[in-house]
């Protein structure tokens, strides 16, 4: 029997005009249209790491690879959201959670600390969701940025827009980029707004403009601007 998606459930302190689930949505749409290619390249990193440097040969590589094939079928249920399985495992194979605990400290480990936090929050189980986000470092200008942005979809979720939006705001200026930067920065700028600062939320969408007009916030942003009182 096909195992059930898990979906995430909302919080009735996060309530209101700013919505989160398309929040959510977005950066799970994101994993999966580039997980493959994330991936690929975390393991050709891994892998390139592994073989380059010869004084690590006798501790880290053979940690790497181990770590690589324990990881291997808790990736593919994830792929498949089977996310309970891909947490905890099978019974035969192992989840995220056993990965992290035998080799936490591997590229490996910090990629299954990445995708139990995803799971987590998709769950909605945000505490440990952010929990686990907190601990990956990935050292990527878009996945660093996503997970970033993930813990302030959460913290919204909890009602902690103050956090929220800190993180938001982190996840928007990390490595400026195209792809994620105006998103994240919008996302701030609501928050603001639902936190009552609408000069805050203003300098956000300025932002927006100067820097990321193409972008499709910036195509938008002038009715947000506008409804703030700025009719440039």
């Amino acid at each position: 029997m096909a195992e059930p998606k898990n979906k995430p459930r909302t919080n009735p302190k996060a309530s209101g005009n700013f919505d989160l689930q398309d929040s959510v949505h977005w950066t799970e749409n994101l994993y999966r249209k580039h997980t493959r290619l994330i991936n690929g390249i975390g393991i050709a990193i891994i892998l390139v790491i592994s073989g380059y440097f010869g004084y690590r040969k006798l501790y880290i590589a053979p940690r790497e690879v181990k770590a690589l094939s324990m990881v291997f079928k808790a990736q593919q249920y994830f792929d498949r959201d089977s996310l309970n399985l891909a947490l905890n495992g099978d019974g035969n194979n192992y989840g995220f959670l056993a990965v992290i605990r035998r080799y936490g400290n591997t590229q490996v480990g910090q990629t299954a600390k990445y995708c139990a936090g995803v799971i987590y929050v998709r769950m909605g189980h945000y505490r440990k969701g952010i929990s686990y986000l907190k601990q990956f470092n990935a050292g990527d200008k878009i996945v660093q940025a996503v997970d970033y942005g993930l813990i302030g979809d959460a913290y919204m979720q909890l009602g902690n827009t103050k956090a929220g939006i800190r993180y938001y705001e982190k996840a928007g200026h990390y490595n400026s980029n195209e792809i994620v930067s105006p998103l994240y920065l919008m996302r701030a700028g609501l928050a603001l707004e639902k936190a009552g600062k609408p000069k805050d939320a203003m300098a956000i969408y300025k932002e927006i403009k100067s820097k990321y007009p193409e972008s499709m916030q910036g195509r938008d942003i002038d009715k947000y601007l506008a409804r703030l009182g700025d009719f440039e």
